[in-house]
């Protein structure tokens, strides 16, 4: 049975995007699949949109196999990436960037839109690591277990397609905020980047 996660207090009057990203295994990556979850209140999966990308590179057959399934056939009709650049843009511009292990995310779309530049990043893994101590893994499909999260509303998706892991680091955000009894300042202590946190002033005071 899953738990649909109310909406956090510490979230109210924040802009907020859930980003996830799915590459097509080369180096250096470009993304094949974005799906983006925009976040200024109480949502449904209903407002999170999605597209697939046709690469310069194809997809390798490893990346197929084992992780998000999306074959080179199905990306040949799709938009290349400069067409759909500017409207994606415009959907991360000003709003705080929520991903998991979004270290990822942040290097991925740095390389493929140099000019964006997110007020703030939160990483639900690191996150996840503050609230829910001693896992044995903080693997996004294992916090699903964990939180009993509810998935259910995306239907025809799984676990490694951009919809469907979006959706869930939306829901793991939520309960995790819920669990940790967090404030706004207190997410942004545990969830932040580290360069987008104040530095610490250092002790001892001035000599």
């Amino acid at each position: 049975m899953t738990n649909s996660q109310p909406f956090p207090n510490a979230l109210r009057e924040r802009q907020l995007v859930v980003v996830d990203v799915e590459g097509n295994g080369q180096n250096p990556p470009e993304i094949i699949e974005i799906a983006m979850l925009p976040v200024d209140g109480p949502v449904k999966a209903e407002a999170l949109r999605s597209w697939l990308i046709k690469p310069h590179q194809p997809v390798t057959p490893l990346v197929t196999r084992k992780v998000h399934g999306i074959t080179n056939a199905e990306l040949a009709d799709c938009p290349p990436w400069h067409e759909v650049a500017e409207e994606i843009d415009a959907r991360l511009c000003g709003r705080v960037l929520v991903a998991h292990n979004a270290a990822v995310e942040r290097r991925v779309l740095a390389a493929h839109l140099p000019n964006w530049n997110p007020p703030l990043i939160l990483d639900t893994l690191r996150l996840a690591k503050s609230v829910w101590k001693g896992l044995k893994s903080y693997a996004l499909d294992k916090l699903i277990e964990q939180g009993r999260l509810d998935t259910t509303e995306m239907v025809g998706q799984r676990y490694h397609r951009a919809g469907y892991d979006a959706w869930a680091a939306w829901q793991l955000l939520c309960a995790l905020i819920e669990d940790g009894g967090l404030d706004w300042p207190g997410v942004v202590e545990a969830a932040g980047m580290s360069e987008f946190l104040p530095t610490p002033d250092p002790e001892g005071g001035l000599w």
